[in-house]
């Protein structure tokens, strides 16, 4: 069997000098197409063939898109959906927790009765609670049906619809939303530029961005160590929430921040966005009231986060409804 080299220089060889090829017209009629010499055709994609057939050896393996990996975080999440809840910080198991939340949100951005809101990945509808309870108008966006199924159970008769859909494109109207809002998605996008600019449109002007996410791959020696007492503080009280680990470290490899979230990097592509009034803070308010009613093994997860997540807002300029 030839080498590598051995190949690309036989098909560097076979390739057709400059010139040969015939000068292909901007548009072609179906007789003017026939026309052409088809030898020539035919060796081109001969040569394109080899080359890209040479290009997927040298490689190894197969070229990932971003289909396939949209559609195995669909597959993870879908089936995490069951148990999305148990997981710490994703619940709001309490009012006292619910009200930390709205006066948390309330800090970056000031909402309205029936304002109408974007909520991205929007999971069981968790978030969408807060929302609802400040008097908003809410459209949950998804890519997994199970999360959705779940969302909209909780939110029977509610001012809230759920629909299936690419946070990274939304198809959402232009100018259409008073604020956009999502929690622990940032961290898992495959292209958060893309994504950034598409919450842009569909945000009116004056609108605002809230972010809420983390670090989850940068953690200190304590953030370790921590961990690794509360899964096994699980393993023997029999409450470990199960999850695929190998397909959550192939997804991670797909995403933009697999080194890691960090909150400077997300507010200097908000800038490169358009956005302004970009403000930063902490969730330590949060995690103080989870604290009150979560388990030991929760307890000891919460305390390895405290410093690694984080709220971001901004606002596309203009003035809102409110004439701000």
């Amino acid at each position: 069997m030839a080498t590598r080299g051995a190949a690309a220089r036989l098909i560097v060889r076979r390739m057709p000098r400059c010139g040969e090829f015939p000068t292909v017209p901007r548009r072609l009629g179906s007789s003017r197409l026939e026309s052409l010499p088809s030898f020539h055709l035919d060796r081109g994609m001969s040569v394109a063939r080899a080359l890209m057939s040479a290009h997927a050896e040298a490689d190894d393996l197969p070229a990932r898109t971003n289909y396939d990996l949209k559609e195995e975080v669909r597959a993870y999440w879908s089936q995490r959906s069951e148990t999305f809840d148990l997981s710490y910080g994703h619940k709001i198991r309490s009012d006292a927790e619910l009200d930390v939340w709205k006066a948390l949100i309330s800090s970056h951005w000031r909402a309205r009765p029936g304002d109408r809101v974007i909520e991205l990945a929007s999971g069981t509808g968790e978030v969408t609670r807060i929302l609802l309870a400040l008097g908003c108008s809410v459209d949950g966006i998804d890519l997994c049906e199970p999360m959705i199924a779940r969302a909209r159970a909780k939110h029977v008769g509610a001012s809230a619809r759920f629909l299936l859909g690419d946070a990274e494109n939304t198809m959402m109207p232009d100018d259409h939303y008073d604020a956009a809002i999502c929690r622990h998605l940032v961290w898992t996008l495959p292209d958060p530029a893309r994504a950034l600019a598409d919450w842009w449109r569909v945000l009116r002007p004056g609108g605002s961005l809230v972010v809420i996410d983390g670090d989850w791959v940068n953690k200190s020696f304590k953030a370790r160590l921590l961990g690794r007492l509360s899964r096994l503080v699980d393993r023997m009280s029999g409450a470990s929430v199960p999850w695929d680990q190998a397909a959550h470290e192939r997804i991670m490899r797909g995403v933009h921040f697999r080194k890691g979230l960090k909150a400077r990097d997300l507010e200097a592509m908000l800038a490169q966005a358009g956005f302004t009034d970009i403000r930063v803070g902490a969730l330590h308010g949060i995690k103080r009231r989870q604290f009150a009613s979560a388990s030991w093994s929760e307890r000891l997860r919460l305390l390895a986060a405290y410093d690694q997540t984080f709220i971001i807002s901004a606002r596309k300029p203009g003035r809102n409804a409110a004439g701000e």
